[in-house]
């Protein structure tokens, strides 16, 4: 199973993102995520909506986030390893600057893929069109109350893996994970063969056991992003947050390199 963290660029600021993109490559992650911080996001929890907003007190702008990923020292890692970032990012930012010249800045600066949560399936063509010409993946996501008709339409444009939303609900950390989520991935997989990712809620190694063998991976945001808000909110050290994030990836690197 793959692992991919999600951080917030710009929090506390640009320096640390590029800091924590390096420490979670170090730790062997699979891919990263990385959020475009917005005023109003549609499904994100109050970890990550008050990450968003410290960020964007800091008159954080689109272009300084993709200077900081285009400049990130990747040669300083042992041999090289780069892990596939993939933006999490508001289509009211990419329209603002407008698709083509986004994904072209996107692709420059080293981004893979991008998840844009409120782009509709029905209204992606163009979008997923534009994403291709540059050489990105556009993930699309599904949610428990997504409809099999418009699963298959989402399947039209998406590319790269699936975001499977774990929960009817916000991103957050969570005990437990919805037994019916078992059920939709069995039948996503019957009807796709683009990889499967599970994200919000998940937050712990043994929620990696509960979907062994249904999922190709697991996404963790809102536990990584309260370790980083703690620098601000609680004092803690950067160095502190990277080590304690850093481990907590290695954890979860670990628990998804285990066979089923």
């Amino acid at each position: 199973m793959a692992f991919m963290p999600f951080i917030t660029a710009g929090d506390p600021d640009l320096d640390f993102t590029r800091d924590l993109i390096l420490e979670l490559a170090r730790r062997d992650v699979d891919l990263v995520e990385i959020g475009f911080p917005y005023s109003d996001p549609i499904a994100d929890g109050p970890v990550i909506q008050a990450s968003y907003t410290r960020a964007l007190n800091k008159k954080l702008h689109v272009d300084q986030l993709f200077d900081t990923v285009s400049q990130i020292p990747w040669k300083t890692l042992p041999g090289g390893q780069r892990p596939p970032l993939v933006a999490m990012v508001a289509y009211a930012i990419v329209f603002r600057m407008g698709p083509a010249v986004f994904f072209q800045k996107a692709k420059t600066s080293g981004f893979s893929g991008l998840i844009i949560p409120d782009l509709p399936a029905d209204e992606a063509d163009e979008t997923a069109r534009l994403a291709r010409e540059q050489g990105l993946d556009l993930v699309q996501l599904i949610a428990p109350t997504t409809t099999a008709e418009r699963t298959q339409r989402i399947f039209e444009t998406a590319t790269g893996f699936l975001y499977c939303i774990s929960v009817a609900g916000t991103t957050g950390v969570r005990s437990s994970l919805p037994t019916e989520l078992s059920d939709q991935l069995r039948w996503l997989k019957s009807q796709t063969k683009l990889p499967l990712a599970v994200g919000f809620g998940i937050s712990r190694p043994e929620h990696v056991d509960t979907l062994r063998g249904l999922a190709d991976g697991v996404i963790v945001g809102s536990g990584i992003v309260k370790e980083v808000g703690a620098i601000t909110d609680s004092g803690v050290t950067r160095e502190a947050a990277l080590a304690k994030i850093g481990d907590m990836a290695g954890s979860m690197v670990k628990a998804t390199r285990v066979k089923a």
